[in-house]
């Protein structure tokens, strides 16, 4: 009787992520960065116009 292969195994699993660590390391160290929020003006009185407060306008319509 031969066992068949089912998905990876753990060897496969091994190999991959000795590969990946590298790469995730070098990505981290190169500084890339996510999205930045852009600074709120605080000295205005009016409510910004965002998607969340106008999801929340439309939100409290009757």
């Amino acid at each position: 009787m031969t066992k068949e292969k089912q998905g990876a195994s753990r060897r496969d699993f091994l190999k991959l992520a000795g590969t990946t660590a590298p790469v995730a390391a070098v990505a981290l160290a190169s500084g890339v960065t996510g999205a930045e929020a852009q600074p709120v003006d605080l000295a205005s009185e009016v409510m910004q116009d965002t998607v969340h407060t106008r999801a929340y306008l439309e939100s409290t319509r009757f």
